[in-house]
């Protein structure tokens, strides 16, 4: 009889079946043959630290014994002589959407490069879908092992956002209980409600982790948000942050994404960490395909670790071990050792982490860097037609109006990838309309209802993308994925947002009333229908265009998804208006005046940005 089935513990679906550990009994006890071995490799013993000399026996999809060399024999003899033998690896926080690939895409990218198991969440998707996104991000017949972080709410911040679909509180209390659940997904650090403590608890009875997104904060605040059970964060990135993070009992899971690579400034003073060095994992968290593709996956985090000096085998440790450890699956995956599933990989050199082959389930998936496998998911078509925009959407919509000649704006700029320094700027005015300020990097950026064919569009000002004309749009702003504008004009912006909508979701570079560069994302505005080869070129067209009208960042759709996020201080911004992120409430962009001085609210004024924008420093107040 089996019993998994009815069973919540993470993972429990892959759990082996009586037969199955019946059967790894007797190949271990010399008994029965296995099915093939892995034999003359170099074994990376993890638990004690150690590389053997050793054979990898697998019986079906499991690893049946690790022998001394040549103490069994089986019908399939792999020769790994001159080669490490590793456990595949981990991403312990991913958002696949962002990728801009379906799950099964993803692992022909991904898994050549030896990562095989994602801890995932799916609030991109579920945003637009409900629980029907939830159910397709996680699954995939390719060999790819998706693990569900179950997003903490669904529109994030129902309060100041129409968002798009909204999961009841109700069901994310259920999904977290699953067997395919890992974790509570991440959630803003400065909300604080019942229903949130009420998802924690039911994450925390089940025995699952709660995924943590702290924002860098500290003190109190950081206390706070700990003391709800989160278990793990992902955006330290400094010795003194990583610390407080550690001595707090939480996991720090590296990320280096497409907007930012935390591993040179996190192994900058390893010395420092002591044993917390055992408490350390990765994540990708936000990484583009064509990233994946020129970086790596984890892969790159073990090379940036070893580079950094962390020695090889406790890099591996944390790609590998460590998460399957914190997260509660390592009796599953994460190490070479009996009953574990055969998910293993051959590496020529730990320090490069280039695996020559990969194996899930005992079955050899990729070799030489290329997939033994194709993708044949099928893709729901509920997931297509998802842009919807207000009918009369034009230039008009995007206007701002103020009196006089000018007028005080409360903006943000943006800084180490998706975080925001607020700031405020005077900026012209021209027949009552706020117009940006190009020679100075203040462009206007919106946020669209593209769900319900509203006209709600929330506007403010943004620093950092330097465009010289034209505007960038995307269906994927972060979290709730309306249509995010960023534009020199309020004409390109309407063009831009239409260009979106004819697209049918994705990414727009508009310049003179032309589309210049494109990147469909049919599949919820999320995520491309084409093999990720395809997306990979399209990505790189489209970046070029938005570099020949002035905007050289590395990644600016990503960072501009993330310019809205009212998770992240100092500002925020959705469909209804701008968001004081600290206060989680509205706060105008036009700014009023008191004896003649500017009430921003700005926390601090000690930037390069404010005495750009605000040489008369005298002239500002925080209110």
């Amino acid at each position: 009889m089996d019993f998994k089935s009815t069973l919540s513990a993470t993972g429990a679906e892959l759990a082996p079946t009586v037969a199955e550990l019946m059967r790894l009994r007797r190949v271990a006890a010399g008994s029965e043959p296995g099915d093939r071995i892995i034999r003359g490799g170099k074994v990376l013993a993890l638990h004690t630290g150690e590389i053997l000399d050793r054979d990898v026996v697998i019986a079906g999809r499991h690893i049946a014994a690790v022998t001394p060399r040549g103490y069994f024999s089986a019908p399939d003899i792999i020769d790994a002589g001159g080669m490490f033998v590793a456990p595949t690896l981990i991403d312990a926080h991913i958002h696949i959407e962002y990728t801009k690939l379906t799950p099964g895409e993803l692992a022909r990218l991904s898994i050549p490069r030896g990562t095989t198991t994602l801890l995932a969440d799916a609030n991109c998707i579920a945003n637009v879908l409900g629980e029907a996104g939830f159910d397709y991000m996680g699954q995939t017949a390719t060999p790819l092992r998706i693990l569900r972080q179950v997003s903490h709410r669904v529109p994030r911040t129902p309060d100041l956002e129409l968002g798009g679909a909204m999961v009841p509180d109700a069901a994310i209390v259920a999904r977290v209980q699953q067997a395919s659940a890992a974790t509570l997904g991440e959630s803003n650090p400065f909300d604080l409600d019942e229903w949130s403590a009420r998802k924690q608890v039911a994450a925390i009875a089940a025995g699952k982790r709660i995924t943590g997104h702290t924002a860098r904060l500290s003190g109190e605040p950081l206390w706070s948000y700990l003391a709800g059970g989160v278990s793990d964060d992902h955006n330290a990135a400094t010795t003194g942050e990583v610390l407080d993070r550690l001595r707090l009992g939480a996991m720090l899971t590296v990320m280096a994404g497409s907007m930012n690579d935390n591993c040179p400034s996190v192994f900058a003073d390893t010395a420092a960490f002591k044993d917390g060095m055992f408490h350390i994992c990765f994540c990708a968290d936000d990484k583009l395909a064509e990233d994946i593709d020129r970086q790596g996956h984890i892969d790159h985090h073990i090379r940036q670790a070893i580079a950094a000096g962390v020695a090889p085998l406790a890099a591996w440790r944390m790609a590998t071990l460590t998460p399957a450890s914190f997260y509660r699956i390592d009796h599953l995956v994460g190490s070479i050792t009996p009953s574990r599933l055969a998910d293993l990989q051959l590496v020529p050199d730990l320090s490069q982490a280039r695996p020559a082959a990969v194996f899930v389930d005992g079955r050899k998936v990729a070799e030489d860097g290329k997939a033994l496998f194709e993708n044949d998911d099928p893709i729901p078509p509920e997931t297509r037609g998802t842009i919807h925009l207000h009918p009369g959407l034009s230039a008009r919509s995007f206007t701002l109006r103020a009196e006089g000649t000018t007028a005080w704006v409360q903006a943000m700029e943006m800084y180490d990838g998706y975080f925001k320094r607020a700031f405020h700027a005077d900026l012209p005015v021209v027949n009552g309309k706020v117009r940006c300020d190009v020679a100075r990097d203040v462009l206007k950026v919106a946020i669209v209802d593209r769900h319900h064919a509203s006209d709600a569009i929330g506007i403010g000002f943004v620093r950092g993308f330097r465009l010289k004309r034209g505007a960038l749009a995307a269906t994927t702003n972060c979290e709730n994925q309306n249509l995010v504008i960023v534009g020199t004009s309020d004409d390109e912006m309407a063009f831009a947002a239409h260009a979106a909508e004819r697209l049918g979701g994705g990414l727009v570079v508009v310049a003179d009333g032309k589309l210049v560069g494109s990147v469909p994302l049919p599949i919820a505005g999320n995520m491309s229908d084409q093999p990720w080869e395809i997306v990979r070129d399209q990505s790189l067209a489209c970046d070029a265009a938005a570099r020949s009208i002035g905007c050289e960042m590395h990644a600016p759709f990503m960072i501009m998804s993330f310019i809205g996020l009212a998770g992240v201080p100092d500002l925020g911004l959705t469909e209804k208006g701008l968001i004081d992120t600290a206060s989680q409430s509205f706060i105008d962009v036009v700014l009023g005046m008191k004896a003649d001085t500017v009430c921003c609210r700005c926390p601090s004024h000690a930037h390069l940005v404010h005495r750009l924008m605000d040489p008369a420093t005298s002239r500002f107040e925080c209110v």
